[in-house]
C-alpha cells in the first residue's frame, strides 16, 4: 500500500511487514492478508495513526479467552503537538480527550452492542478463527469507507457478537482530517452503492446527507447516486479538522449545515 517499506525496530517479539501491491486505498484486503498471514489465536487490529497502550495486547487476549466474538477497545484522541519530542503515556492521559459524539467504553468489563453499525474498525480484536469463518472482510470495497459497516452486517448474519471493552486502549494521533470525508466522495459513494446491491439498502447515511445538503451528490432512493461537483475549498474548510481540534466531527458539520438549510427558506421570503 505505500513503496517504502519501514525500518522495523528491534524487539523481544517477531514484526512482519508485509506488502500489498495495489491501488486505491485497498483496506478490507490488507487486513484479510494480515490475518490470514498471523499465526497466533487471537487478531488484533490498530490502525496504523494509533498508539497502543502497553496493556493493550493482554487486555484483548483476557477477554478472547471467554468471549467468542468481536471486541472493541477504548479510544482517545491526541492534541497536535503531543507526540513531539519525550512523550510518555502519563503524558497522553493527561491530554487526550474522548469523541463527543461516539460511544465510549462500559464503566468495566465488557457491554455487547445490539447494532452491528457499532462496529469500527480503527481498534478491534477477534478470535482468528472466527475471522476466518465469516470470510474477513470483502475486499471489493476499495477506498474509503463502507467495508466496516458491511463487515458488521456480515457479522451480525452469522450471530457473531459485537461488545466494547473496558481496556485495550489506543491513542489516536493528531492529523488533518475531513469529516464528513469530501476527499474520498468518490470512493464513499461507489462504496455505498455496493453496499446497496449487496444488502439492499444503503450504509454511510449521514455522511451521503451531508453531502446532499453541501449540493455534492444526488442520492435520490431507487436510482444511482450522481456526483454533482467536486469539494471546493468552502467544502474543505467547513469539513476540515482545526488546528484546537483532536478529531474531526461530521455531526458538527451536520448541525452547521441542517442549520443553514433550516435558514435558507426564512432568506427567500425575506
Amino acid at each position: 500500500m505505500q513503496d517504502t517499506l519501514y525500518d522495523l525496530p528491534d524487539a523481544p517479539f517477531p514484526i512482519r511487514q508485509i506488502r500489498i501491491d495495489a491501488d486505491a486505498l485497498p483496506l478490507a484486503m490488507a487486513r484479510n492478508v494480515a490475518a490470514g498471514a498471523a499465526q497466533g489465536e487471537v487478531l488484533v487490529f490498530l490502525d496504523m495513526d494509533c498508539i497502543p497502550t502497553p496493556e493493550l495486547v493482554a487486555d484483548y487476549a483476557g477477554f478472547a479467552a471467554t468471549f467468542d466474538g468481536l471486541l472493541m477497545g477504548e479510544v482517545m484522541y491526541l492534541p497536535g503537538g503531543a507526540t513531539a519530542g519525550d512523550w510518555s503515556y502519563p503524558g497522553f492521559a493527561a491530554v487526550a480527550e474522548r469523541h463527543s459524539d461516539r460511544r465510549g467504553p462500559p464503566a468495566e468489563g465488557l457491554e455487547v452492542c445490539a447494532d452491528y453499525r457499532c462496529f469500527w474498525s480503527l481498534n478491534f480484536a477477534m478470535r482468528r478463527e472466527t475471522f476466518l469463518r465469516v470470510g474477513g472482510f470483502d475486499e471489493r470495497y476499495v477506498g474509503y469507507g463502507g467495508e466496516d459497516t458491511d463487515f458488521g452486517k456480515t457479522l451480525d448474519q452469522a450471530n457473531v457478537t459485537i461488545a466494547w471493552i473496558k481496556g485495550g486502549l489506543a491513542y489516536h494521533q493528531y492529523h488533518p482530517h475531513h469529516m464528513p470525508p469530501v476527499h474520498h466522495i468518490d470512493s464513499v459513494v461507489r462504496n455505498a452503492q455496493l453496499f446497496e446491491a449487496k444488502w439492499g439498502y444503503r450504509t454511510m447515511g449521514h455522511w451521503l446527507h451531508a453531502f446532499r445538503l453541501m449540493g455534492l451528490i444526488d442520492d435520490t432512493p431507487g436510482r444511482p447516486i450522481r456526483i454533482l461537483r467536486e469539494a471546493h475549498d468552502g467544502d474543505r474548510a467547513l469539513t476540515g479538522q482545526q488546528s484546537h481540534q483532536p478529531y474531526a466531527n461530521t455531526a458538527r458539520v451536520l448541525r452547521e449545515l441542517e442549520a443553514a438549510a433550516a435558514r435558507a427558506p426564512e432568506a427567500v421570503a425575506a
